[in-house]
């Protein structure tokens, strides 16, 4: 385990790396699309990178872009509204979320685990046009 100084706390990196082995072997295919918000298993990540969280280190996410059935391109979510260039607020089914947008990331679909529901498409298109404006 690595002590990370700037986050004053341990990030169990050999706990996360057991549990993705587990979730590499997963033989399942979650059946996704674009504008889903699903619960992913995003693990303890590197510095400031978004890590999941609690036990089985999960965070909702947005799927942005379907690849093929089992790699997409999602933005993680969070309940804490920021009012920042690289995160984007909305309502989802009557809570207010803010997509981290800087934190975009390629993913396989072994990640995902449980389906939440589906952006609106006027939400998803401002989402996509923020997330596009930021990567240019």
């Amino acid at each position: 385990m690595e002590y990370c100084v700037a986050m004053k706390h341990a990030k169990d990196f050999d706990s996360w790396n057991e549990k993705k082995k587990v979730l590499n072997s997963r033989q399942k295919i979650i059946t996704f699309n674009e504008r889903d918000v699903f619960w992913c298993k995003l693990g303890i990540n590197v510095g400031d990178e978004e890590d999941g969280k609690g036990e089985n280190a999960t965070r909702p996410v947005l799927i942005v872009k379907k690849y093929s059935k089992k790699l997409l391109v999602a933005l993680p979510l969070s309940t804490q509204i920021k009012d920042k260039p690289y995160y984007h607020s909305f309502d989802f089914k009557g809570k207010q979320q803010s997509v981290i947008l800087s934190q975009i990331r390629l993913l396989d679909s072994k990640r995902l685990y449980a389906y939440m529901g589906t952006v609106m498409p006027a939400d998803f298109k401002i989402i996509k046009e923020k997330m596009l404006k930021l990567l240019t």
